[in-house]
């Protein structure tokens, strides 16, 4: 088995890539859905109730737009929350990567905006990094219906592309239409079954 990272940041395209390679055969583990995941767990609902107070929990449900306001808003309730639900998440993901591989899939994705961040590319074999222009991001961001200072102060939490795209093992630009990025994903699946067959070899 090979484990790829994938990551970018908000609205560069990753999750796309991350549906393309699954077409092709891959197996994807989608952290951004085990973080919402965690967020209905009893456990994790307690620490949000500990941490943040016991309005953010109402009839046995966590208020993300309320939550997200609070970390987004302060450094120190981000760091406070990221705490509370990233080790969940990592542990969960781990297990599931153990799974896949005692089923003798080849290769599994690990889907995760903040793969750099929270130091989850270590456990990776290769890290691939999908990577927009700055002013085409933020005009996607936003035709979504985020407002331009939510949009900057979420990309403020994460590390700048540039520098993920230097510490990554392949890059697929995400500059164009969507037939560009299906043929960028078909040509990262080659050198993803190439990876696989020197890991096997050596």
């Amino acid at each position: 088995m090979i484990i790829i990272g994938l990551t970018g940041v908000l609205g560069s395209g990753k999750s796309t890539v991350a549906a393309l390679l699954e077409k092709h055969g891959a197996e994807v583990i989608d952290l951004d859905a085990l973080a919402q995941d965690a967020l209905t767990w009893e456990q994790t609902r307690s620490d949000i109730r500990q941490g943040f107070g016991k309005e953010y929990v109402v009839g046995g449900q966590v208020d993300k737009e309320m939550l997200a306001r609070k970390a987004f808003g302060s450094e120190e309730a981000l760091k406070k929350l990221e705490s509370i639900i990233h080790p969940r998440v990592r542990d969960e993901a781990e297990k599931r990567i153990q799974a896949l591989k005692s089923k003798g899939v080849d290769v599994v994705v690990i889907d995760h905006p903040l793969l750099f961040e929270t130091g989850f590319y270590r456990k990776m074999d290769k890290v691939v990094v999908v990577s927009t222009e700055a002013a085409l991001l933020r005009k996607r961001l936003e035709h979504r219906g985020m407002e331009a200072g939510d949009v900057e102060r979420r990309l403020a939490h994460q590390i700048p592309l540039k520098e993920k795209e230097s510490r990554a093992d392949y890059v697929v630009y995400n500059n164009g239409p969507a037939e560009g990025l299906a043929e960028e994903a078909a040509s990262l699946w080659d050198k993803i079954k190439k990876w696989e067959e020197n890991k096997n070899a050596s």
